[in-house]
């Protein structure tokens, strides 16, 4: 990161750090990608298994991961006040963290799997492809939070195109494990969906391993000499990243897991409804990948910026994602408009399947929409190390009004599975509004900060 004097120059600056961002993103969510298409070639019934295993584990894998993203804003303001003594200890107390949080997500997943699962009135084929997928999965939790970690310290050096490459060596090497193990080439056994799982857990220790070699051989971070000594873990210093990630954490957690309770609910319709709604939320989410690559840029950004205390160039900054993110969502609308039918037929042959998920498609579009808003507002607020009240929004916005429209419309309605998506996009509106006004709100306050002196 570097001051930056014009906007032009603010523009050209958080491209650099969106560009690669956002292709880290899609190859990380790309993995999840080609677990879903790929299996859902294998069979219908992996392609169910996988998609409800993958809504179980996604929100509670990106709220988890979220209490790590505190570590990012806190390194960005170091860097920008120009105080980088601290951040080796502070990269290391994150790591024994990530860990900490991998070992007792697997204790209680492994208590609370098997009855999740029976309680969700499956077919037993689905139930067992599920419950492997999510088994296999878990070999890779602690290499997976522990990259996060040293993700975010590489990205709060504005070197995000380092983590670009790593995640695009990963893609590969995820998508040929899932060729072996989903369809039992070249000697390796034919596990349908449940070889995803196995091929996704191999990608993270790999991504890991790569990440660490960069970061002791590299010369930009060579002068920190993260591992040559370790300290012993201070849970003071997990204080602090946990007063910033847990907020956090759960405000990713309220968001996403929405999306995965309502997919859990669809499970009262068939088959065919269940893997059209994946496969539309699927893409759907994907295309999520470039708001919230914006939020990200905008948390290293705006922290680097409020670190330095020149909060009208923060400022600056936050608009000009907010209108980087609102022109993607405008293209993307137009894409899911005219091409929902195509974009269907990546996911399956099966007519039903696909005349159900072109229709959830076209509902994708407003998803996109209050996306643009709502995403980078939130970067921009971590930037400014405030999450808490951004936590009580997302709270309010998705479990108290976006859950009650979704239930109420697809049960006391005639649109059926279609107002489950309508009650998403009511609670994306309404936190795409609540969270703007508390964004304007603490600009206010930092700009007084400013003038005060």
């Amino acid at each position: 990161m570097y001051k930056t004097k014009t906007t032009f120059q603010k523009i050209r600056l958080l491209i650099r750090l969106l560009i690669p961002i956002l292709i880290t993103q899609c190859g990380m969510y790309a993995m999840t990608f080609f677990d879903t298409v790929m299996s859902g070639h294998a069979s219908a019934a992996d392609l169910a298994g996988v998609a409800i295993g993958s809504n179980i584990w996604m929100p509670v894998y990106t709220g988890l991961s979220g209490i790590l993203l505190g570590l990012t804003p806190i390194l960005s303001q170091l860097i920008g006040a120009k105080e980088t003594n601290p951040i080796p200890g502070k990269l290391h107390q994150a790591l024994y963290l990530s860990v900490t949080i991998a070992i007792i997500l697997f204790g209680i997943g492994s208590l609370v799997l098997e009855p999740l699962l029976n309680q969700m009135g499956l077919s037993r084929q689905v139930h067992d492809i599920a419950w492997r997928y999510l088994v296999a999965l878990s070999a890779g939790i602690i290499p997976l939070f522990a990259y996060n970690v040293l993700r975010g310290f590489i990205d709060a050096h504005g070197l995000t195109r380092l983590s670009m490459l790593i995640s695009l060596l990963g893609l590969p090497i995820n998508a040929l494990f899932n060729y072996l193990f989903i369809f039992g080439k070249w000697g390796a056994p034919k596990l349908g969906g449940v070889g995803a799982g196995v091929a996704t857990a191999i990608t993270y220790w790999m991504i890991m391993a790569i990440a660490i070699i960069c970061i002791i051989t590299l010369k930009d971070f060579h002068h920190y000499q993260v591992f040559r000594k370790l300290p012993r873990p201070s849970f003071l210093a997990w204080k602090e990243l946990l007063k910033l990630g847990l907020p956090i954490g759960f405000s990713v957690f309220f968001e996403t897991s929405i999306f995965a309770v309502f997919t859990l609910l669809m499970s009262e319709y068939s088959t065919i409804i269940v893997a059209a709604h994946q496969a539309a939320l699927n893409f759907a989410s994907f295309l999520y990948m470039v708001p919230m690559s914006v939020s990200m840029a905008l948390t290293i950004a705006v922290g680097f910026e409020a670190g330095g205390r020149r909060y009208s160039e923060a400022r600056t900054y936050s608009f000009i994602g907010i209108g980087i993110a609102i022109l993607f969502a405008l293209f993307f609308a137009f894409i899911l408009l005219r091409f929902n039918q195509p974009i269907s037929r990546l996911y399956s042959t099966d007519p039903q399947v696909l005349r159900m998920a072109s229709h959830f498609l076209v509902f994708a579009i407003f998803f996109q929409l209050s996306d643009a808003i709502q995403a980078p507002i939130q970067g921009s607020l971590r930037g400014y190390k405030d999450v808490n009240i951004t936590f009580v929004m997302t709270l309010i916005s998705f479990w108290l009004i976006g859950l009650p429209v979704g239930i109420f419309l697809a049960h006391k309605t005639s649109l059926g599975p279609y107002g489950y998506w309508i009650g998403l996009i009511t609670g994306l509106a309404v936190g795409a509004v609540t969270l703007f006004i508390r964004l304007i709100a603490v600009q206010k306050r930092f700009s007084l900060l400013q003038e005060k002196g």
